[in-house]
């Protein structure tokens, strides 16, 4: 299991996210590169809301297929498109994630590589 580092000599977590998760030594990594909000059929979705489950969906898929799952999550970077849609992003990352905290970046960006979408999610996990 990663260890959570939240030092009580830095500023606590804005949210649920760590300040830092460490790694074991000898595990693998999987660096995942940015997950958009299109599902495997190449649909881009409609709402934020849909757009941000369809990219942590294909993250899902990506750890599967590596053996891992979201408790082997170090460290998430978000790129959102607008920052009213922050909290609808904590919202869908929390049903994905759960209590589960990693180190995590989120930025709020002036577009994505189409205009169409609204959020990109990258990834970097480890495990045994």
């Amino acid at each position: 299991m990663h260890k959570v580092r939240n030092p009580a000599s830095a500023v606590a977590p804005f949210g649920n996210y760590a300040q830092a998760v460490e790694a074991a030594a000898g595990l693998r990594w999987l660096y995942i590169s940015g997950q958009v909000g299109v599902t495997p059929d190449g649909t881009t979705q409609d709402s934020f809301e849909a757009q941000s489950r369809a990219a942590l969906r294909n993250l899902q898929a990506i750890l599967a297929d590596a053996g891992m799952g979201f408790e082997d999550v170090l460290k998430l970077g978000v790129f959102v498109t607008s920052l009213e849609r922050v909290a609808d992003y904590r919202r869908v990352r929390d049903e994905f994630f759960g209590d589960l905290r990693v180190a995590s970046t989120l930025l709020v960006v002036a577009g994505l590589a189409r205009p169409e979408w609204q959020i990109e999610i990258e990834a970097v996990a480890a495990k045994a």
